[in-house]
Order: C-alpha cells, then structure tokens, then sequence
C-alpha cells in the first residue's frame, strides 16, 4: 500500500498536465490549438525549418552583427577620424586675426567667433580635449571599480566589508554637486585635474555590479580548483575571474568614458571645466556668454552640441550591443523567438489553420 501511495505521489497524470495551448514561449502566445496529452506539434514543423547555428569559439565571445552595433561603429569612428585629421587641415583654434562673427564660408567653414577665432579649428581641436577626459576619467573608474569590486567580492570577509563600506559611503554622496564644489573650490582646473575629478567620482555603480559578479564567479568549480592548486589570489583574479567579466568591464568602461564627456560638457557649460583649454564643453560656455542663441549665430553652438550628442549615441549603440554577451537572454531570446515563429509559419503554411481545425 505504502508503493502505491508513494507511487501516486510521484508521478502525474497526463490528464493534469499543462495543455500545449496555454503554454507560452519567451513571451509569445502559442495558437489556438487542441489541447492533448502530446504537445501539439503542427505539420511541416520539422521539415524546411533549419536548426539556428551555434557560435563557438571567439565568436560566441563576439556580439552579432546588428544594425545598432554598425551604427554605432561608424559614428565613433568618424568622430575620432574628425578629430585627430581634422586639425591638420585647419588653422591655429588660438589665432585672432580673423574678423568677428564671420558667417561660414570657404574659408572659414563655421565662421568665427566674439575674438576671431576659427570655430571649424576649435571644433576640431577641441574634440581630443573631450576625448582626452572621458578615456582618462573611464579608466581611473574601471581600476577603481575592479579594486573594490572584484577584489571585495573575491576575497570576502573582513577585505570585503572594509571595501564594501567605502563603497556605500561614495554610492550615497551626490556626484554631481561633489563635482561642482571641488572644481570651484580649484583656482585654476586643468584637462588631468577634471578628468581626475570625474574619474573619482564615477566608480561605486559600478563597482557593486562587479562585486556580485565576482562573488557568484569565486564558487565555482574551476576557481576552487585553482585554490586547491595553491594558485595565487592575484593569478586566481587575473585568470580565472577577470577574463569572464571582460564583457561585462568593456561595457562599464564605454559608459564610464560617455557620461564623463557629457559631465566635462556640464562643468564647462556652468563655467567649472578646465582653464585656459579647448574643448567642446568650454566652446558652448563661450557661445552661451556672448549670446549665441539670440543673435542667430547657430554655426557657433549647434556643431558642437551635435558632435557630443552623436558620439554619446555612438557609445550607446555600441554598449547596448554588449548588453547582448553580458546579458544570456538578449544574446540567445532573438534567435530562439525567431525559430519560433519560423516554425509556426511553416506549419500553418503546410496545413490547414489550426483555428479552422477546431471551429470545424
């Protein structure tokens, strides 16, 4: 008697089974289809649905192909290309012995601005300012991040508690005003200092992500392998963990390196960006000081604004397409979605319609 009841326990009947029609696949709803103990498999499903190829190797480590990577791609190339060939073709962003408020023209493409310098050189010059402070601000983050996050997470216990306490106190102070008082606190601010500033101040978001990372990585099999070994904690971090999580640190680094661009932007448009430099934060601050906007002199504000709003979008693009390693389900939902409805195509094309089925 006891077999039986255990038996009965065990094992359900098919009758009380879900139904294939109201199961549901990665957010699609399954046709009206007649419930039964087998899966309803339409006809003509297996036949002329080719299997999605798996990638291995180097390339499963590589996001695919999509529109939103080559978009992105394109855009911070051409930037970049802008910036650093650009300046040959120009004259000195410094020299003032250009006419005041030029309009554009052959010789002078975005005219000049209240002093006469060519706005087209200083465009272009000052790109690698900006450029300059979002690589430089970026990779202090990513080091400081990797410190304590990956470290804390890693080592744990009394290093992780310290870590992590440093890492809640700078979560919880506000950014941007801590930014705003030491660069008007600073008499003279330069292209190193305000990257500086921005890199020490944009870490902790990211460093609690690494930490989880870390922490979940530490458990298993090939990293306790590696301490039974006697292999070295900094061997253990640079081989073992640090390699898995290089997508996931690619994609802190592009944000890192975009949102201090547009932070060197804010500060230099408030008048707190670097002294005595060129970039394309402090040639806004210049054209909203002399009333740009008001007496139509768009050549003056609009090309900047746009070059910093066009490489944040290329940045974006580029990191979302990241998104897709870091993140299982972007990587492999399109391609199971798609074989869905590729099947479900083929079988209604190869039959009768399953809603006609069971009207009939």
């Amino acid at each position: 008697m006891a077999d039986d009841t255990r038996e009965a326990e065990l094992v359900t009947p098919a009758a009380d089974a879900a139904p294939a029609a109201t199961v549901v696949v990665d957010g699609i709803a399954p046709p009206d289809t007649t419930p039964g103990v087998v899966p309803d498999v339409p006809p003509g499903q297996d036949q002329g649905v080719p299997p999605v190829p798996a990638r291995r190797g180097l390339r499963a480590l590589l996001p695919r192909r999509s529109g939103k990577l080559t978009a992105g791609i394109v855009l911070v190339v051409a930037i970049l290309l802008f910036t650093f060939v650009a300046p040959f073709f120009t004259q000195d962003p410094r020299a003032t012995a250009n006419e005041r408020f030029l309009p554009p023209s052959a010789e002078h493409l975005l005219g000049t601005n209240h002093i006469g310098n060519d706005i087209f050189a200083q465009v272009a010059y000052g790109g690698q300012g900006s450029l300059m402070v979002g690589l430089v601000a970026g990779a202090i983050a990513l080091v400081l991040s990797i410190v304590f996050g990956i470290v804390a997470g890693y080592r744990g216990r009394f290093t992780d508690e310290a870590l992590s306490l440093v890492t809640n106190i700078m979560l919880v102070i506000p950014g941007l005003p801590l930014i705003i008082v030491i660069s008007a606190y600073l008499q003279t601010r330069s292209l190193l200092v305000v990257a500086v500033i921005l890199g020490l101040t944009a870490w902790p978001g990211a460093a609690i992500v690494l930490r989880m990372q870390a922490k979940s990585l530490r458990s298993r099999d090939y990293v306790s392998a590696a301490r039974v070994a006697g292999e070295r904690t900094p061997r253990i971090i640079l081989v073992e963990i640090f390699p898995n999580l290089l997508p996931l640190l690619t994609a802190q680094f592009l944000g890192a390196v975009l949102l201090a661009i547009l932070a060197e932007a804010g500060l230099s448009f408030l008048g707190l960006g670097p002294s005595g430099s060129i970039t394309w934060g402090t040639i806004l601050n210049q054209a909203s000081a002399n009333n740009a906007l008001s007496l139509g002199l768009w050549w003056w504000f609009v090309p900047p604004g746009l070059l910093i709003a066009l490489f944040g979008c290329g940045l974006a693009l580029v990191n979302f397409s990241l998104d897709e390693i870091i993140n299982p389900r972007l990587r492999l939902g399109p391609a199971a979605v798609k074989s869905v409805r590729k099947a479900r195509k083929a079988g209604v094309g190869a039959g009768d319609d399953p809603k006609e089925t069971v009207a009939a």
